[in-house]
């Protein structure tokens, strides 16, 4: 034991064994959550992948076949499984948006059927929930004779053919890319020294760049469709740009802004729809290159390596898809500049406006306060002559003492100092109120 003050450590705390992290077995099994499959050759392997938007039914139609054949049912938490049935490896992967089924049938293979699936998993895949999105047919046979030369190639592939050696030259791969009359596509696999296991893995990566070539290519269509609604945005924002430099008043601007407004709200609105999509071709287009330079290409004579093809002809499909994300972007930044700017210039206008109604009201505020000073002279005259009269009804009441001035002398010396009075008092009391505001 370790002693530290009153710290006491037990034997599992000291030998670093502290509390476990409630994640960590599962994040640890991710490295090992989709694991290739060991294929011998030869072998037929058929490889199928439904777009679904559910998991449940992916996994109650998974069941089903569980049931059908008597095996145990797998956990909802899996994401991949392996069955064996009718003498075949029954490989299903969950993914983000779609369900991979691989059919691998390892028995030796005679006469030119390429169907993997057994009459039982032809019924079950024929009935996959969602809709499909890649059907493949891969075979592997062992490099005996050279069998597949031109001729024979051209019976399997109708369309124009590619082919490289692949996995350090120990095999040899051709493929059109085309839809068969039975709606797979068809890859040619032929074994100069692969093991099971590296079998495995050149399968899986050709499996996987067929299944990933596709569902990048789901972005194809948005973004022709995106395409000319972007066109007319982008023209809106031409028109209300060029319009913004002639603006000649603020109700003008206003409605400017207004326009803009809603432009912003339909181009966010066409942003959002594409986005995912675009995003995901991104992702699923680096997963194609990246199996594609993990293939370790080599030139066949003759042909053109499957790398090539892919950059010539998939590439550009992804690049226009990344081209409409980035003029979405564009147009995005080119309304919210064209906002600050229309913002910039009624808060101008605002501002001289408010301007222009400050020093109107200064102007009447001084009108008013000379009126108020004129009002307020004209009332202490009104005052006095008031008490004037006040002051002559008294002297008139009071009757005649001798030795006094007479009455009239007496209203005349009130005059002046009823006047002096009141404008004092007015002062004081102006005085007064200005000092509480």
């Amino acid at each position: 034991m370790m002693k530290q003050g009153n710290f006491m450590a037990t034997g599992a705390e000291a030998r670093g064994e502290g509390r476990e992290h409630p994640q960590r077995v599962q994040l640890n099994e991710e490295l090992h959550a989709r694991p290739h499959m060991r294929v011998t050759t030869p072998a037929r392997l058929t490889h199928i992948a439904h777009l679904t938007g559910e998991l449940g039914a992916d996994h109650a139609h998974l069941l089903d076949l569980c049931r059908d054949v008597g095996l145990p049912l797998p956990g909802a938490e899996l994401r991949q499984v392996q069955l064996l049935i009718d003498g075949r490896t029954v490989k299903w992967e969950r993914h983000t948006e779609f369900t991979a089924i691989t059919v691998a049938d390892m028995e030796p293979v005679e006469g030119g059927d390429w169907s993997a699936l057994s009459p039982r998993l032809t019924d079950w895949t024929s009935r996959l929930p969602g809709l499909r999105l890649v059907a493949c047919h891969l075979r592997l046979e062992p490099d005996t004779e050279p069998r597949h030369g031109p001729e024979s190639l051209s019976a399997i592939f109708r369309g124009e053919l590619q082919g490289s050696a692949v996995a350090g030259e120990e095999a040899l791969v051709w493929t059109d890319f085309r839809l068969g009359g039975d709606g797979f596509t068809r890859i040619l696999l032929r074994d100069k020294g692969l093991s099971p296991s590296h079998a495995g893995r050149v399968v899986q990566r050709l499996l996987e760049i067929e299944t990933y070539r596709m569902t990048a290519l789901l972005g194809l269509p948005l973004a022709r469709e995106a395409g000319p609604e972007l066109a007319a945005l982008e023209q809106r924002l031409e028109g209300i740009v060029a319009r913004t430099a002639t603006a000649r008043d603020m109700a003008e601007e206003h409605g400017l802004l207004d326009a803009l407004t809603r432009l912003a709200a339909e181009a966010e609105g066409l942003s959002a729809r594409c986005r995912y999509r675009f995003g995901a071709t991104q992702a699923y287009a680096e997963l194609v290159e990246e199996r594609v330079r993990e293939l370790r290409e080599v030139r066949i004579p003759g042909l053109q390596r499957l790398g090539v093809f892919l950059e010539r002809r998939f590439r550009p499909a992804v690049r226009t898809c990344e081209a409409v994300a980035r003029r979405q972007a564009e147009l995005a930044a080119g309304i919210s500049r064209a906002s600050s700017l229309l913002r910039t210039r009624v808060d101008v206008q605002r501002a001289e406006q408010n301007a222009e109604i400050l020093r109107s009201l200064e102007t009447r505020a001084r009108t008013q306060l000379r009126i108020q000073e004129a009002v307020e002279g004209l009332s202490v005259f009104a005052i006095s002559y008031y008490l004037l009269g006040l002051v002559k009804y008294v002297l008139e009441g009071v009757p005649a003492i001798g030795g006094l001035p007479p009455k009239t002398m007496l209203t005349a010396v009130a005059v002046p100092t009823i006047l002096a009075a009141v404008w004092i008092g007015v002062r004081r009391l102006r005085r007064a109120m200005a000092a509480g505001e």
